[in-house]
C-alpha cells in the first residue's frame, strides 16, 4: 500500500500528474474536490466561492480540515487498490495528517516549475477565468502560500522540476508510479 501526495502551486502539472495516475489506473482523491463539494452543499459557485469556502473549513474545522475530510475516501479506496493519489495538499499541517495516518506509506510529492512557465500554461489551457490574469494568479499563489504550502513543498518527500517537454513529465510520473519515488529521485540526479 501506498499513498502518494502532490503539492505544487497553481500551473506547476499537478492535474497532468492526476491524469497519468487515472490512466494507470490509480485512483485520484482531489483534495479541491472536497471544498468543491462543500461549496455546493453550501449553496455556492466553486468558481467563484473555492478560496473562501477552503479558508472557511479550516477556520471552522482546523487546518488539517480538507485531509480530514479526504481520510475516508482515500482509505476506502485502499481496500481495493494498493495505490491512491492525493492530488493537491496545501499545507504542512495536512502533511502532518496523511503522516500520521498512513505513516511511511505516504510520500508527498512536489510539482514545480517557474512563475512565468505556470502563467502560460494556465493561459493556454483557460480553464478558469481568474487563471487567465496574471495578478489574479499572483493573488491565487498567495493565498495557497498564506495557507502554508511552502512549509508542504519544503518538507516534500520527491522534487519533479516540470520545465522539460510534457512527454519527459509523463516518463518521470511513469517512473514514480512503476518504480517508487526512489526512481525519480534517481532520474534527476
Amino acid at each position: 500500500m501506498r499513498v502518494i501526495g502532490t503539492v505544487g502551486l497553481p500551473g506547476s502539472g499537478k492535474g497532468e500528474l492526476a491524469d497519468v495516475a487515472r490512466e494507470a489506473g490509480i485512483p485520484v482523491v482531489t483534495m479541491g474536490d472536497i471544498i468543491r463539494e462543500e461549496c455546493r452543499r453550501r449553496g455556492l459557485d466553486p468558481a467563484t466561492d473555492h478560496g473562501k469556502i477552503a479558508k472557511a473549513l479550516r477556520e471552522e474545522d482546523g487546518d488539517d480540515a480538507i485531509a480530514a475530510r479526504s481520510l475516508p475516501v482515500i482509505e476506502g479506496h485502499l481496500e481495493s487498490n494498493d495505490v491512491v493519489l492525493v492530488d493537491g495538499l496545501r499545507s504542512g499541517v495536512e502533511l502532518d495528517r496523511f503522516r500520521e495516518a498512513f505513516g511511511d506509506e505516504f510520500v508527498l510529492v512536489s510539482v514545480e516549475a517557474p512563475f512565468e512557465t505556470r502563467a502560460e500554461r494556465l493561459l493556454d489551457r483557460d480553464r478558469d477565468a481568474s487563471d487567465t490574469d496574471v495578478e489574479a494568479l499572483k493573488k491565487r499563489e498567495a493565498r495557497e502560500l498564506d495557507f502554508g504550502m511552502g512549509e508542504a513543498m519544503d518538507r516534500a518527500d520527491v522534487v519533479i522540476e516540470n520545465t522539460d517537454t510534457l512527454e519527459a513529465y509523463r516518463e518521470q510520473i511513469t517512473l514514480l508510479f512503476e518504480d517508487g519515488p526512489e526512481a525519480v529521485t534517481e532520474a534527476e540526479a
